[in-house]
């Protein structure tokens, strides 16, 4: 099953954890230091919260969409390639608590997107978490710069 993830910064996780399980009558399918995430049925949302004090609370951290497998995520590449997108690839980083493989790319207002899979759950330290910069940057600290790469930008 897919399902689209939204990422928002929070100024104070507890807070954020007790409103959207009220919200969506589901508690946090991951809780971890200033890092949660909800396994929503309906609407089939994933949503992540992040607390980021230095960020807007509430501000978008990142969308993303969860998808099944890795094939997928190699699929998705292929498609938004094809259609000219410049797009970066990560495969096996760790991220949000979990080892994951992804592909981004950027909307037209610079809105990072991430179309994953998660390989496997892992412990991080608190220090690993994704953090959004005063630009509004991806969740991962290791997100691939899409200009840089240059990727799905020489068929157009």
């Amino acid at each position: 099953m897919s399902r689209v993830q939204l990422a928002l910064n929070v100024a104070k996780i507890d807070e954020a954890i007790e409103f959207y399980s009220k919200l969506f009558a589901t508690q946090p399918a991951k809780v971890r230091p200033g890092y949660a995430n909800f396994a929503i049925a309906d609407p089939p949302l994933k949503l992540v919260v992040i607390e980021n004090e230095a960020a807007v609370a509430g501000s978008l951290n990142h969308l993303g969409v969860e998808v099944d497998s890795t094939d997928e995520v190699v699929a998705t590449h292929a498609r938004l390639s094809a259609a000219c997108l410049r797009t970066a690839v990560e495969e096996g980083v760790s991220c949000c608590y979990a080892i994951q493989d992804k592909v981004w790319v950027d909307g037209p207002g610079g809105e990072p997107w991430e179309i994953y899979t998660v390989l496997s759950d892992v412990e991080g330290p608190a220090d690993d978490l994704p953090v959004s910069d005063a630009s509004g940057a991806a969740c991962c600290a290791t997100r691939p710069d899409l200009a840089a790469t240059g990727a799905g930008s020489s068929c157009c």
